[in-house]
């Protein structure tokens, strides 16, 4: 998920149509729109002779009722519409559990809510390789043991 053609991302309220974005006279834009209500533009560069670049799509995105304009490359649409989706919904979760809450204040909890998850989820895979390597050692050792024996 990246966002190639923009410094920022920027806001729009969920009742308001998507903006117009300009696009380079040397790129091609096509608007779609999908029964999830995310819509995409694609883009692709073309140069005289040369191979075209890696297709990029404006996907508007929706989290707690504000749309954002993201850019991110075709192949990686499926994934981001993925995480919008889990993302949306962890942010609900928070709005509804704490109304009163801004919409930075929602993504910022849920920013340090996700890391927190990402950071455990990293520290059990280092203990699992820890353990990992200490049956690995002990299977080692009793295998030596028992040719030791026969």
């Amino acid at each position: 998920m990246t966002d190639n053609q923009s410094n920022a991302i920027e806001k729009q309220p969920k009742n308001n149509p998507s903006q117009n974005t300009q696009v380079p006279n040397k790129d091609v834009a096509v608007q779609k729109s999908t029964q999830s209500g995310v819509s995409t533009s694609s883009t692709s560069s073309q140069a005289n002779g040369k191979a075209a670049e890696p297709q990029i799509k404006k996907v508007d995105i929706a989290i707690a009722g504000v749309t954002y304009p993201i850019f991110c490359p075709v192949h990686e649409q499926e994934e981001l519409l993925s995480a919008v989706s889990y993302i949306n919904n962890y942010a609900l979760d928070l709005k509804r559990d704490a109304p009163s809450l801004s919409q930075e204040s929602i993504l910022v909890l849920c920013c340090l809510n996700l890391y927190e998850k990402i950071h455990a989820n990293q520290r059990s895979d280092e203990d699992r390789l820890q353990k990992d390597k200490q049956s690995q050692a002990l299977l080692n050792k009793i295998m030596k043991d028992a040719h030791s024996i026969l």
